[in-house]
């Protein structure tokens, strides 16, 4: 199993898609879009089946990278390197998960250029799975500013009237923002000589001033790509203007970057520096939960409040990665893995209801548990999961991340639990206005509910949320020893300067 270079196929199968819709006759578009949809979801298919090869052939209680394929490329000056551990499986097999969801619920959506559109998708599942898979700093950076690309594309080309603003918008705060971290890389290839990550984290030796400025460089990256305050005023704008599967994909898959960035360079690169910083994350953390809970209760348009949601709950991802303790660290991956779940499910019952009657605002809603009793059952809950109630897999996230902020500040973990009540609240707030109260609308009297199409999409989400929320070990199992191998590395490096280390 080892010897198939199984993560090289998962990362390239998109590409193999690709190839084929560029080969599809044009004579006939009706008959090229339907086969360009069908090609690109059997490889989205395909892929995610054998991404679940992984999870057969992956030993939990090995905290070190495993399916590692290394190629010295550029004349040594860098390696084509993958391989996977427990953070980083989990964020390959959602990605393979929800992109065929992405191309069934663009499937009668899209009418214009869906050729290029279903590539821009394939190409985008590939340079994500690169990203997380990556062993090479510089390959990780090119697979992680590439996603830029499709991304921009996507929103530019088939997103709303303020799409090509939106789209630049985007596009210019996660570059500039990767600048720095760009410069840093450099830096860290001149004091290492190599580029291999795992190199870097023995033989980096750097002062703890550099290694601040080093720690403040990769931050400016992943703040943006999460996004925390006050850096994400972007993620609103991309979010009402971007396709249902653009929001799908953005949501649930680009903001996780961040986070991963974080995991993955910042503390096992910089350990005193992120030890440094913890009050700083906190501050933005917290700011970045309450302001965004009470920005999404006054807003107008479903897709807006969402995404303020979305800002909200990276807070607390935030929050249980700079606890720098075990159980913080498992219940931000674990939040990361639910919120990609339930934004996924919640963006898409925004773009079904969308497509019938093209609207996003509040106001134009109410009344729709008349005419769509299944929808309202399935966005009954996916909000009850965004709120966290117990029983989903939003509760399990959000009740780690919080205990383990408490056990390290508890001032903190109080405001950030005030988070919880304020997502209960803008959360019922939105799904009584949509569902319940008369028909104001004359449009509503004639909606049809959920079709077979809508059903396929949302029942396994459903499933998933509720089975994680009640039985999650299966990703806890799969996060522990990377997760208790971060955290005891991270300690040896600190006691080395810190008598303690962080204990202190």
């Amino acid at each position: 199993m080892y010897n198939w270079n199984l993560l090289s196929i998962i990362t390239f199968l998109p590409l193999v898609g690709v190839l084929f819709i560029l080969f599809i006759p044009q004579n006939n578009k009706s008959s090229s879009e339907r086969n360009s949809k069908s090609v690109a979801l059997w490889t989205s298919l395909i892929n995610f089946l054998i991404s679940l090869i992984l999870i057969v052939g992956f030993d939990q209680n090995d905290p070190s990278f495993q399916f590692v394929e290394r190629v010295v490329i550029a004349n040594g000056m860098m390696t084509y390197q993958l391989g996977i551990d427990g953070f980083s499986i989990i964020f390959v097999i959602l990605t393979t998960f929800l992109m065929p969801f992405c191309i069934l619920i663009s499937w009668n959506s899209i009418k214009d250029r869906v050729e290029s559109y279903m590539i821009a998708f394939l190409i985008l599942e590939t340079l994500i799975i690169g990203t997380f898979c990556s062993l090479d700093i510089i390959l990780f950076y090119l697979f992680f500013e590439s996603v830029l690309i499709p991304m921009f594309i996507i929103i530019g080309i088939w997103g709303g009237q303020r799409r090509v603003y939106s789209a630049f918008k985007f596009f210019l705060y996660t570059l500039l923002g990767s600048i720095l971290m760009l410069a840093a890389i450099i830096y860290i290839f001149i004091n290492t000589g190599s580029t291999e990550i795992l190199v870097i984290n023995k033989n980096l030796d750097i002062n703890d001033f550099t290694q601040k400025i080093l720690w403040l460089a990769f931050f400016s990256s992943f703040a943006v790509k999460l996004p925390m305050w006050p850096v994400h005023t972007w993620l609103p704008d991309a979010h009402v203007e971007a396709p249902t599967a653009g929001s799908v994909i953005l949501a649930a898959i680009l903001l996780k970057m961040g986070g991963y960035g974080f995991l993955r360079f910042s503390l096992p690169m910089f350990p005193e520096a992120s030890l440094f910083f913890v009050p700083l994350i906190f501050t933005l953390s917290v700011l970045a939960i309450i302001y965004a809970s009470l920005v999404a209760f006054v807003q107008k348009d479903m897709k807006k409040l969402i995404a303020y949601s979305s800002i909200a709950h990276m807070g607390f991802v935030t929050l249980g990665i700079f606890t720098l303790n075990t159980q913080g660290v498992q219940g931000a991956i674990f939040q990361m893995f639910s919120h990609g779940l339930i934004s996924a499910a919640l963006f898409i019952c925004i773009g079904i209801v969308y497509e019938r009657l093209h609207t996003r605002l509040i106001s134009d809603y109410g009344g729709l548990v008349s005419m769509m009793p299944n929808f309202a059952f399935f966005f009954m809950l996916f909000t009850m999961a965004n709120i966290a109630l117990p029983g989903t897999s939003g509760f399990i996230g959000e009740f780690l991340t919080i205990i383990a902020t408490f056990n390290t500040s508890m001032i903190t973990g109080v405001f950030a639990a005030s988070g919880v009540i304020l997502s209960a609240i803008y959360g019922l707030f939105l799904y009584k206005k949509i569902i319940f109260g008369q028909i104001t609308n004359e449009a509503i009297e004639v909606l049809k509910d959920l079709d077979i199409r809508e059903k396929l999409i949302l029942i396994p989400l459903g499933l998933l949320i509720i089975f994680f929320g009640l039985y999650p070990s299966p990703i806890l199992d799969l996060i522990s020893s990377s997760s208790d191998n971060l955290i005891n590395t991270m300690d040896i490096n600190l006691s080395k300067e810190l008598p303690g280390g962080l204990s202190n």
